[in-house]
């Protein structure tokens, strides 16, 4: 059974951002034109929060280096790849589900 958080749909409109905690581990959860992407709240770097980082697009920016992450690929751009961890994203009975191992 994979360990998930349920958040209320209400609580992450279009244009949101999300801060949960699942099981010890700290999962940011984005809704960008009403697709839903969660990622681990630690940059690969040096570990720096994600959670207030900018956004442009699907493009999120580290808020202590710099670093740029594409959220739908989870990985920076270019050749020397740094990837987040990402999670899978379901939205049931208006709640949304993330899942921090394997799936639904």
């Amino acid at each position: 059974m994979p360990n998930t958080a349920s958040i209320p749909m209400a609580e992450l409109p279009p244009g949101q951002r999300k801060l949960v905690f699942i099981e010890g581990r700290s999962v940011v959860v984005f809704n960008i034109e009403g697709t839903l992407y969660a990622i681990d709240n630690s940059c690969p770097h040096q570990g720096a929060s994600l959670a207030h980082g900018k956004l442009d697009g699907t493009r999120l920016q580290c808020p202590a280096h710099g670093l740029h992450f594409d959220l739908a690929t989870g990985c920076t751009p270019g050749g020397a790849r740094l990837c987040l961890d990402s999670y899978a994203v379901g939205v049931t009975d208006d709640h949304v589900a993330v899942y921090v191992d394997d799936g639904p």
